[in-house]
């Protein structure tokens, strides 16, 4: 409740401020059900700056018209970043495959709507072939990777988050791209420097790629 509250509270707040035509609660809405979905903490305080951020950022942080941040996840990894007491249980969903699968066909409803279908798949089949890749590294039998790939969170990531179409390249290749170096930085934090919560850090980080893939890889603004 506190954090759809605030979300909602907080667009409206700022269409007021940037004097928009109409006030837009479903925007808001998305982000406050996803911080619901990810956001752990012991406080309201806390739960409350989190969709205050969230909301936020899409007014302030824009490079060309379009925000920079996914909502939920600046949020998220900007507070954990400043040491905040909140976290992001990854396998709180754990690994059934009817929920997975159940969590996929809703995603997939999502996405192709807002036409991003081949981000979230790009970025699926990239780190699936990272999981792969690391367990022939290090000799594990491959029912290791198969089993870290049954994560709802992981759909959550990829058909929620990283196929926003605010914050992804405008261009096919772009966005393919995005997806494969998001996975890139992702895989080195969980793997190489053992840090939990890859993927999102991989999306916060590299926010500001986005910008730069849309002026080499030229394509049509999503509305």
């Amino acid at each position: 409740l506190v954090i759809i509250a605030t979300a909602q509270a907080t667009q409206l707040a700022c269409t007021k401020w940037k004097k928009l035509p109409f006030f837009d609660p479903k925007s808001a809405m998305i982000s406050a059900l996803s911080l619901c979905l990810l956001l752990r903490t012991n406080s309201l305080g806390w739960a409350a700056l989190a969709a205050f951020v969230a909301i936020a950022s899409k007014f302030v942080v824009r490079i060309r018209g379009k925000h920079v941040f996914n909502p939920t996840c600046g949020a998220l990894m900007a507070l954990i970043a400043v040491g905040a007491p909140i976290w992001v249980s990854p396998g709180q969903w754990g690994n059934v495959a009817f929920f997975g699968f159940l969590m996929a066909c809703l995603g997939g409803l999502v996405v192709m709507r807002s036409a991003r279908a081949d981000v979230a798949i790009a970025f699926l089949g990239f780190h699936a072939l990272g999981l792969i890749l690391r367990s022939l590294q290090v000799n594990e039998p491959m029912t290791i990777p198969f089993h870290r790939m049954e994560s709802g969170a992981i759909l959550l990531f990829a058909f929620f988050m990283i196929s926003d179409p605010k914050t992804t390249p405008d261009a096919r290749a772009g966005r393919i791209l995005f997806a494969f170096l998001v996975n890139a930085v992702g895989w080195y934090i969980q793997f190489k420097l053992f840090g939990t919560n890859g993927p999102l850090w991989g999306l916060f980080l590299l926010a500001f790629a986005t910008p730069l893939i849309d002026v080499a890889f030229k394509g049509a603004r999503y509305s």
